[in-house]
């Protein structure tokens, strides 16, 4: 798990194998000598939010032009499947996206993948896919990104994941070509 100190912001990789399943773990920064405290939230569908934010999860959209940093090369889209958003509830309840790239954003105005949603940010939240799953980062909308109905920065969605962006509730699926 890639995480950074919170006081000088120098990245640090913590192994797996450290957290002996305790929910948080303190380490000493190599870099400035100072301790930070990382909370490990876990959930049934193995997804971990992670506090403070690592820096993929960092996203500055905050300007009304869209600043996004530059894409990981190994975004790509899944070979034998194609990745759709299917929107289940709001004000877009019934459309469905599939994904013609690995990298999208999503939001009301301007957005790759635009939702008719007034409580949606223009552009509120990105999606990166990595063939078998895809990053989720809320990129400080307003009303935030909320996954399994808590507000979250960053997440990893799987087959069969709802996340909720405004009043949309909005479900990812890999289907067969």
């Amino acid at each position: 798990m890639q995480t950074a100190c919170i006081h000088c912001g120098a990245e640090h990789l913590l192994k797996e194998g450290q957290f002996g399943g305790h929910s948080k773990v303190q380490f000493k920064c190599s870099k400035c000598g100072k301790t930070t405290i990382v909370e490990i939230k876990r959930r049934v569908d193995s997804t971990v939010v992670m506090s403070p934010l690592p820096s993929f999860a960092r996203a500055d959209a905050s300007s009304s032009n869209l600043q996004l940093p530059p894409a990981d090369p190994g975004l790509r889209l899944p070979e034998k499947a194609k990745v759709v958003l299917s929107v289940l509830s709001g004000p877009s309840k019934g459309e469905s996206h599939t994904l013609a790239k690995p990298r999208v954003v999503l939001g009301r105005k301007g957005a790759d993948i635009p939702l008719n949603d007034p409580e949606i940010s223009r552009h509120h939240c990105l999606l990166e896919v990595r063939e078998t799953y895809i990053n989720l980062k809320d990129m400080d909308s307003t009303n935030g990104t909320f996954f399994d109905e808590e507000r979250v920065r960053a997440a990893m969605l799987q087959d069969g994941t709802e996340f909720r962006i405004g009043g949309s509730l909005i479900r990812v699926n890999f289907q067969p070509k």
